[in-house]
């Protein structure tokens, strides 16, 4: 057990990575997201979700996908890389269970949109999450629409969600791209908390951790929010080093002071 959780009580890790999704504070950007999220899922189009690093992307997705019930939502999760378009194909093989060894795209296209038409056929709508979507190649964003085409584009069976950094609005606003960002129906970004939604985010999980009383200063929550840039993930980094530092010099309160002593501590 960390020290910090015996000196202040903790039952539990205040800022765990693994926080689970009963857990999660649920501030109003969270709640958008969800809602253009299943917006885009229902219509079977494509949802584009984005921000910058540490802003809480992955989380917010774990967050809208615990909406899907399995028996309904079919989930592929593919994280993407800078590979080539067969490459991305045996990705999303690969998470439909698939076992081929074809490397012809026609083929792999042709296996691939049987099973979305299987699953679709029991009822079940396939949804395809691409995390770190920014880092595909423009050539794969110029085909992959051509994958969930039925019917001369008139059967809509699957749901595509692209999660990145916020240059892959710039990928996609390529002519070659067109036909995908054409798909595009609910677009989220996640900006950094507030003040006042940073104060509610970290009395929030200082509750989950089983601690009633709000140990970080206005001061402290002042630095954090400053030194993180409302960004969740340095935000933790922050609170967690300030705990630690308060814990290390016996004081029952964290200060804007123990904040700078953690920010030290983290790039």
């Amino acid at each position: 057990m960390s020290i910090y959780r015996q000196y202040f009580g903790f039952e539990n890790e205040a800022f765990p990575q693994d926080v689970a999704v009963k857990d999660l504070y649920q501030h109003p950007d969270l709640q958008g997201l969800c809602d253009r999220f299943m917006f885009a899922v229902d219509l079977c189009a494509v949802s584009v979700i984005t921000g910058d690093v540490g802003s809480g992307k992955s989380t917010s997705m774990r967050f809208a996908v615990s909406r899907l019930h399995p028996s309904e939502y079919q989930i592929i999760q593919v994280v993407a890389n800078t590979g080539t378009y067969v490459e991305v194909l045996r990705q999303i093989a690969a998470g439909l269970t698939m076992d081929i060894c074809v490397s012809s795209i026609t083929k792999l296209s042709n296996k691939i949109r049987q099973v979305l038409l299987e699953i679709a056929g029991r009822k079940m709508k396939p949804v395809l999450i691409i995390d770190e979507a920014h880092l595909l190649r423009l050539e794969v964003f110029a085909q992959l629409h051509t994958l969930f085409e039925f019917e001369m584009d008139s059967k809509p069976v699957a749901a595509v969600v692209l999660c990145g950094q916020k240059n892959l609005m710039d990928s996609l606003s390529y002519h070659k791209c067109r036909s995908l960002a054409s798909r595009v129906i609910g677009r989220s970004h996640l900006e950094g908390l507030t003040l006042e939604t940073m104060r509610g985010y970290l009395k929030h999980h200082l509750e989950i951790a089983g601690v009633k009383q709000q140990l970080f200063s206005d001061e402290a929550v002042i630095a954090i929010h400053q030194g993180s840039g409302g960004l969740l993930r340095r935000a933790n980094h922050l609170a967690t080093g300030g705990l630690l530092a308060a814990c290390r010099q016996h004081c029952n309160t964290v200060s804007a002071e123990h904040i700078r002593i953690a920010s030290t501590e983290i790039i």
